[in-house]
C-alpha cells in the first residue's frame, strides 16, 4: 500500500488509532475489512485533497456528514474539493460520512463519534428529529461548531444553516408548474423523499401555499418515503398514477426523477410538466434530453465555501460577519443549461 503520508496524517484522516493504521498498513492481521478499507480510502482522500490544496497556514479537519441519495453527496464532495484552494488563511482538510438511508440511531453515533474524537467543524445534512437535534447539542458541547447545509435543524444548536429559502423554491415552482400547465385541466404530482427533511417540508408548504392562492382548482396528490433514491420511488409514483388518471405535472422536491419518468412512461401517461431541484448528474442528463421542465439550482460551491467559512470564524481564523443571505435560486431549462466540463 505504497503512499507518501506519516501514519499520524493517515489515522487523523481515517478518524483512527496510529496503532491500528500501522497493523493494516504493515498487514499485521487482527483488522476488521471495513477498518482496512477506512485506511485505504483516507489515503485516497489524502492523495486527491493533496493535489488541490498547499499544505501551509493554520490545518483544519472538518467532517461532512451527509444522508441524501450519492448522486447529490458526490455532487457536494466535487464542490467543496473544488473550492479548496480558495480557502484562505486555513487549509481545510476534510472526511467524509455519507449514507443515503438508514436508522436515525445510526447517524447519530456518527456525530457522538466525532465529538469524542474531535474535529474543528462539521457539516451536516440530516433529518430534522430531535435525536439529531440532541447529537448536534453534544457536539456543540464538545466544542466542535456545526453547519447544517441544504436542510437546517433550527431547534439545535447548529451555528449556521447555508442554502436556499427553501419555501420561496415551493413558491417558484408553483409559479412555474401553474404558468406552463396553462388552462389545461390536470392534477399535480408533489413527491418528497421524506418528511422528516426540514428543506422538503419548507419546499411542500411554499408550493401549496401559491397552488391554492392561485390555482385552487388544481389538486395536489402527495408521495414520500421514497429517500430520493430510483428503486423505491418507481412504485410510489405508479401506484399514484394507477389511482388518479388526471395526474399531469410533478413537482419533484427529492429526486428519484429517473424513476418518476420512467412509471409515466410504463403507463403511457404525458408528464407535460416537471420541475426538480438541483444539477446533479442525473437532472443534468434528463434536461439535455428536454425530458424535465426545469431544474431549481443553487451554486453548491458558493455554499460550501460559505460553510467552511463559517467553521473558519469560529475558531477566529477570519473576521466576524453577519449573517450569510439565503443562496440564489437559479431557474435552468434546457436552454440555459451550464456547459458540460471540458472532456
Amino acid at each position: 500500500m505504497g503512499h507518501p503520508f506519516p501514519i499520524r496524517e493517515i489515522a487523523r484522516q481515517a478518524g483512527l488509532s496510529e496503532a491500528t493504521v500501522d497493523r493494516v498498513l504493515n498487514g499485521r492481521g487482527g483488522v476488521r475489512e471495513s477498518t482496512a478499507h477506512e485506511v485505504r480510502r483516507a489515503i485516497t482522500d489524502l492523495d486527491r485533497q493533496r493535489t488541490q490544496v498547499r499544505l501551509v497556514g493554520r490545518t483544519f479537519m472538518i467532517d461532512i456528514v451527509m444522508q441524501a441519495p450519492d448522486r447529490f453527496s458526490t455532487a457536494v464532495r466535487a464542490a467543496l474539493e473544488a473550492e479548496l484552494p480558495a480557502l484562505r488563511p486555513a487549509v481545510l482538510r476534510s472526511r467524509y460520512h455519507f449514507r443515503e438511508t438508514g436508522p436515525v440511531r445510526e447517524l447519530t453515533a456518527v456525530l457522538d463519534r466525532i465529538a469524542r474524537r474531535g474535529s474543528q467543524g462539521v457539516i451536516l445534512k440530516a433529518p430534522d428529529v430531535p435525536e439529531v437535534a440532541d447529537a448536534v447539542g453534544r457536539l456543540t458541547a464538545a466544542g466542535v461548531p456545526v453547519v447544517t447545509l441544504a436542510t437546517d435543524l433550527p431547534a439545535s444548536t447548529r451555528l449556521a444553516y447555508v442554502g436556499i429559502d427553501n419555501r420561496a423554491a415551493g413558491a417558484t415552482a408553483a409559479y412555474l408548474v401553474g404558468q406552463w400547465l396553462g388552462e389545461r385541466p390536470g392534477h399535480v404530482l408533489t413527491s418528497l423523499s421524506s418528511g422528516f427533511f426540514r428543506n422538503e417540508e419548507e419546499r411542500e408548504m411554499g408550493f401549496r401555499a401559491v397552488m391554492r392562492a392561485h390555482h385552487p382548482e388544481r389538486a395536489l396528490v402527495e408521495i414520500a418515503e421514497g429517500q430520493g433514491l430510483d428503486a423505491t420511488q418507481y412504485d410510489l409514483v405508479r401506484s399514484a398514477l394507477e389511482r388518479d388518471p388526471e395526474i399531469r405535472a410533478v413537482y419533484s422536491m427529492g429526486g428519484g426523477n429517473i424513476a418518476t419518468l420512467r412509471a409515466f412512461a410504463d403507463l403511457g401517461r404525458p408528464c407535460a410538466v416537471f420541475v426538480a431541484h438541483d444539477l446533479d448528474q442525473d437532472n443534468t442528463r434528463l434536461l439535455r434530453e428536454h425530458r424535465l421542465s426545469a431544474v431549481l439550482h443553487h451554486d453548491l460551491r458558493h455554499d460550501l465555501r460559505e460553510a467552511c467559512h463559517t467553521v473558519m470564524r469560529a475558531h477566529d481564523a477570519l473576521p466576524p460577519a453577519g449573517p450569510a443571505p439565503a443562496s440564489a435560486i437559479q431557474v435552468v431549462t434546457p436552454h440555459n443549461l451550464p456547459p458540460a466540463p471540458a472532456g
